[in-house]
């Protein structure tokens, strides 16, 4: 009896020990889980980044496009601003040679 009652005694702190490492071990594995999940969605939320960063690159290059043609035509608007100007210079001193003339 003494050694069935020995047994007894050993088994119950190994069944709390083993109960405890399976306590631990089923709580080391939600927070693996936990992790993976968050890790994961920081990977989705990376790539979102990612993704957007890109398309606003392709903006900013548009845009530089863009004002760069912007800046030709204004170049070429103010070449026949000029133009302009010197042909109505022009006209009015035909019209005051013609004022001449006809007096």
């Amino acid at each position: 009896m003494a050694a069935a009652d020995q047994q007894a005694r050993y088994g119950q702190p190994a069944k709390g020990l083993l109960s405890e490492k399976v306590s631990t071990c089923t709580t080391d594995v939600i927070a693996l889980t936990k992790q993976i999940l968050k890790g994961s969605r920081s990977s989705e939320l990376l790539g979102q980044a990612a993704r957007n960063m890109v398309m606003q690159e392709d903006s900013i290059l548009h845009s530089e496009d863009s004002l760069r043609k912007m800046s030709i035509i204004t170049t070429h608007l103010q070449y026949q601003q000029e133009a302009i100007q010197k042909n109505v210079e022009l006209s009015t001193n035909l019209q005051d040679q013609l004022k001449h003339l006809l007096k």
